[in-house]
């Protein structure tokens, strides 16, 4: 009985000083060293609902995505045609994912058509008539492009907010094509909407030489100054051809500006982007090359030399965040299709600070109404149900803050509701003993039987309500997953306090009590 009270008494004391550990970085921030590297040093993260910031619902428009696919393969094919001398023209996209073009000798159409049907499988062809020809991406091909672009632009999303240094965020899909977005603490929707909102398609195009008209296109800019500083609109006309993408972009970081000027990102390409820029600025001296982000000329400077090493600037009106935003979509990669906000709210820390003292005076209130009752119900009994109660908060502090868990509004409520149970649980335990009591038995005899023979009824109570916490953690979201997840892990407490550490303390009372009896 002593060695097994002892062990016991160890355990409780060993997982009550590993939770006050845990618990440690809550109260101070001042940790040494060796602490961070063997205790958690992080506080308990607070959700969007306790410390403020921003919930967005985001739709991803995957049918662009599909436009864009066939609009690259219709280039691709062409190139490949060309080849092998399968003259073609009229080229152009109908709706969503049929491509129309003409073929200038009827003499080709066999050749064509067997290299399009071997070639291209995921093309099936709706009409030719040896001359005019309409193929369509298959269905299953244009189901897995919007598939594949809904996941990408959820990684996306994820590596931006990652690089944006938000702790704790939630980022996952909600729907077919829709992705939430939850920031906490962040408190500026603007940028934070430009930020993972932005497609980030960048382009390397030359500026199209004098007279020269035919297959350009005009897109718009901004110029600075250099004297006074100042950006005015500017209008570019650039040639069709795109020299590089943002593909090759290997790294991207910000730079802030010097003697005045506006902070600049600063790009390191990867081997075969090195390769192609050092070939197009030398093969262009003394033309302009421009730096084309999202359809908008961001800067168009004068090649002056051929430029290698790999490396090249995006210049303009940049403030410091500005750039450093930019340069995080550009590590992070391209959306691969245009994303728009469905739904969007914005909570202030000051709702949340509101929150938070809500809860507390909630869990203040019911704690004291619950210690007064068990202790004037169950006397030295209630005594020892409400040190299980403590180890059990405890314990379960200490667990959220160890694992880097959320605490949420509804994590509070499960919380409070853990409480109710761990009492409930005691309760079973308390009124178990005193029928042993009532029918003859010792101190030591009712306590052993009491733990006995309530501890299937706590089990079974405990275990549904665990089973019920693991669905709602497995398919709920947001809110619910919070709660179940507090749910859960005080289950566990909840055993621990009610059956194991307040058998600690009753054992280390019961032998002092007068004549062996107990107070309860």
């Amino acid at each position: 009985m002593e060695r097994g009270f002892m062990y016991r008494a160890v355990t409780v004391a060993a997982a009550v000083l590993w939770a006050i550990l845990c618990l440690v970085p809550n109260w101070t921030k001042d940790l040494p060293e060796w602490w961070k590297a063997v205790l958690p040093s992080r506080p308990l993260n607070l959700g969007l609902d306790l410390q403020g910031g921003i919930h967005m619902v985001l739709s991803v428009d995957a049918d662009k995505a599909v436009q864009n696919s066939v609009d690259l393969l219709a280039d691709q094919i062409q190139a490949e045609l060309r080849e092998k001398e399968i003259a073609t023209r009229g080229w152009k996209r109908d709706g969503l994912s049929d491509l129309v073009f003409e073929l200038v000798s009827r003499q080709k159409s066999d050749a064509l058509e067997e290299f399009l049907a071997s070639s291209y499988p995921n093309l099936e062809r709706v009409s030719g008539d040896g001359q005019h020809y309409r193929y369509r991406l298959v269905v299953a091909e244009a189901d897995g492009i919007r598939q594949l672009a809904i996941e990408q632009a959820l990684e996306t999303i994820r590596n931006r907010v990652d690089e944006f240094g938000v702790s704790e965020p939630t980022i996952q899909r909600t729907s077919a094509n829709g992705i939430l977005v939850q920031l906490p603490g962040v408190q500026d929707p603007e940028r934070a909407k430009r930020l993972i909102g932005r497609t980030a398609q960048l382009q390397f195009r030359l500026v199209a030489a004098e007279g020269n008209g035919p297959g350009t296109e005009v897109l718009s800019g901004v110029e600075v100054d250099p004297v006074t500083g100042r950006p005015s609109a500017v209008t570019y006309r650039v040639d069709p051809g795109v020299i590089m993408t943002g593909d090759v972009v290997a790294d991207a970081r910000h730079r802030p500006g010097q003697f005045g000027e506006s902070a600049y990102v600063a790009m390191t390409f990867d081997a075969r982007g090195a390769r192609i820029f050092e070939r197009v600025t030398g093969e262009n001296v003394g033309r302009r090359l421009a730096i084309v982000l999202d359809g908008k000329v961001q800067s168009a400077p004068v090649i002056r030399e051929r430029i290698g090493g790999g490396r090249a600037v995006i210049t303009g009106s940049f403030t410091l965040d500005e750039a450093r935003d930019l340069a995080i979509v550009l590590r992070a990669g391209a959306l691969p299709a245009p994303v728009n906000i469905a739904e969007e709210r914005t909570v202030g820390p000051s709702l949340g600070r509101d929150s938070i003292d809500a809860g507390l005076r909630s869990f203040k209130i019911g704690a004291v109404l619950v210690v007064a009752s068990m202790l004037i119900y169950y006397r030295l009994a209630g005594l020892v149900a409400n040190l299980g109660l403590l180890v059990n908060l405890v314990l379960l502090m200490g667990i959220l803050t160890g694992f880097q868990a959320t605490l949420t509004l509804p994590g509070i409520a499960g919380i409070v509701l853990t409480m109710g149970m761990a009492v409930d649980a005691n309760v079973l335990i308390n009124e178990r003993i005193r029928e042993e009591l009532k029918a003859g038995q010792s101190a030591r005899s009712a306590l052993e039987a009491g733990y006995k023979h309530a501890l299937p009824a706590i089990l079974d109570s405990n275990i549904t309500t665990l089973l019920a916490g693991l669905v709602l953690f497995q398919f709920g979201s947001g809110p619910v997953k919070g709660f179940a997840l507090t749910l859960s892990i005080g289950i566990a407490t909840t055993i621990f306090g009610a059956v194991f550490a307040s058998r600690v303390f009753h054992e280390f009372f019961v032998p002092r009590q007068a004549g062996g009896r107990m107070s309860i």
